[in-house]
């Protein structure tokens, strides 16, 4: 069957779905006369909801408005989590085998449309082509390890010596669940939400950031396509101010999982503060500190990992994923050398158009430019790249690589997040120093250490006040692992029985030897 068969043509997911390339989703661009509109899905249907209000989302590569994202009201949102809610009970009962299967089916089906997602992907957030399938690839696998994740979990049993009691850890489905993804990796990080999600026998409502929707839009139908029950998960759009807002504090909804600024974070926390039950799990910013040791630059065979693993945790995506490492400190007896080969690697290998997108939206430049101009008024060295233009209309969002030094510690470009293609490089002289200069954050997300020394490897990661750190490698992961941050950089963890904590509730059931 075709797979648009089942759309109709004046749906705007019959088009989407015949553009299953970049050059055909281009052409699509081009061609159209008005920008097509998404539309809610919810109760296993594509919906135009009642809001008059819609948000223009915008191609970052060209600046042209290509798509409307309805800004749901809180109406709208109400119908979204009944919906769930009436589809708890039958759906919390589910066998394991039966959920694995169906979340089996999603990723075969992402699968089988890789390259429609990646496209789309592509031209939503501005990222590259390449970047997007890698990102589509980690969805699929989100779907995958958790279907059969929940095929083989265990529980504790303990006894009681006294009277030979036996006791045991009984977890159901905690209830009706917001999901809500940032911009910068739509698509992997709904699917990182709404994967365990539905394993653990919970329904949602999921929201994708405004900037970024087409492909949370085009997910809905794999949905259908899998035979998802009705109502187990709802896909809805719009800001975080009206659409967000309603979402997270509905008395129907047993938990949030975040992803997104900390400002948000905090605005979430302090809003459902009162129902006290609430699961809450809040992944939020960073200012992640790369540390580069002498001794990772023995030979130019280390010096080139060192480089090269420093320069992609800099600068992947735009360095728009929250892991980047755009804080880089460097041992003092390499400082000179390390900088001069960092600015070859980059300048060669990080290139607009090809390696590196358009950052995501206007607003978003704007951010980044403020800081580089900053930067220049206090006197910091731009080593590479340099402060932006000042955009016109349709323009597209560029910004190529900056490199700086000489940035005061004290400085916002120093301390804030900026989220963008710009790292710094700083020196130090001791291991002590690189550990405290390091920890010197608000944040406490992630952090990259360079180094040949074994013993440095773990006495050096384990003082750093950060959720996950790599050595020698950087955004490896596997889906096991707890994924978070510390401090400012949010609460909780998910990954594996991670989220099995959030998603479940538990209780201890007691047995007595006799009765």
């Amino acid at each position: 069957m075709d797979s648009t068969s089942e759309f109709s043509p004046e749906s705007p997911l019959w088009e989407l779905w015949n553009r299953d390339t970049l050059d055909k989703a281009k052409a699509l661009l081009q061609s159209q006369n008005t920008p097509f509109r998404l539309e809610n899905f919810v109760n296993g249907a594509h919906i135009s909801e009642s809001a008059v209000e819609y948000i223009d989302s915008v191609d970052p590569k060209t600046g042209l408005v290509f798509c409307k994202v309805p800004c749901t009201q809180p109406e709208d949102i109400d119908a979204a989590i009944h919906s769930a809610k009436a589809a708890f009970p039958a759906w919390s009962k589910t066998t394991r085998a039966e959920r694995s299967a169906l979340l089996r089916r999603v990723a075969e089906l992402i699968k089988k449309h890789r390259e429609l997602f990646a496209a789309w992907e592509s031209i939503d957030q501005g990222k590259t082509l390449e970047r997007a399938r890698v990102e589509v690839d980690r969805a699929i696998a989100n779907f995958l390890y958790f279907s059969t994740f929940i095929l083989h979990q265990k529980t504790a049993a303990r006894m009681i010596d006294e009277d030979a009691a036996l006791t045991y850890e009984h977890r159901s489905p905690a209830g009706v669940f917001a999901l809500i993804s940032p911009w910068n990796m739509p698509l992997y990080l709904l699917t990182w939400k709404i994967a365990p999600c539905l394993a653990f026998g919970c329904t949602a409502v999921a929201k994708p950031s405004e900037v970024t929707s087409v492909t949370a839009f085009l997910l809905s139908s794999i949905f259908n396509k899998a035979g998802i029950p009705k109502g187990v998960i709802n896909i809805v759009f719009g800001d975080g101010p009206t659409t967000g807002a309603a979402l997270v504090t509905s008395p129907l909804i047993s938990g949030v999982s975040f992803t997104g600024g900390t400002a948000t974070g905090i605005a979430i926390r302090r809003a459902t503060a009162h129902q006290i039950g609430k699961h809450l799990s809040l992944e939020l910013g960073g200012k992640n500190p790369t540390l580069v040791f002498a001794d990772a630059y023995r030979d130019s065979i280390e010096q080139e990992c060192t480089v090269r693993t420093a320069a992609m945790a800099a600068f992947q995506n735009q360095g728009e994923i929250c892991l980047c490492g755009s804080r880089i400190y460097v041992e003092n007896t390499i400082y000179d050398q390390f900088v001069c080969d960092f600015i070859a690697h980059v300048n060669e290998t990080f290139v607009i158009g090809r390696t590196v997108g358009a950052v995501a939206s206007r607003a978003h430049y704007d951010k980044i430019r403020g800081y580089l101009r900053l930067a220049e008024q206090q006197g910091a060295v731009f080593k590479l790249g340099g402060v932006p233009k000042e955009l016109g209309a349709r323009e597209g969002y560029w910004i190529a690589p900056v490199v700086l030094t000489d940035v005061l510690p004290s400085s916002r470009v120093m301390k804030d997040e900026i989220f963008g293609p710009v790292v710094t490089i700083s020196r130090f002289y001791s291991e002590g120093e690189a550990i405290r200069l390091a920890n010197d954050s608000e944040y406490g997300l992630a952090a990259v250490v360079l180094t040949s020394d074994g013993a440095r490897m773990r006495s050096v990661s384990e003082q750093l006040e950060a959720g996950m750190v790599w050595v020698n490698s950087w955004l490896q992961r596997e889906l096991g692992t707890p994924f978070g941050g510390m401090k400012a950089s949010g609460t909780g963890r998910e990954g594996g029985e991670y989220s099995r904590d959030v998603f479940t509730v538990v209780r201890t059931v007691h047995l007595p030897a006799y009765w």
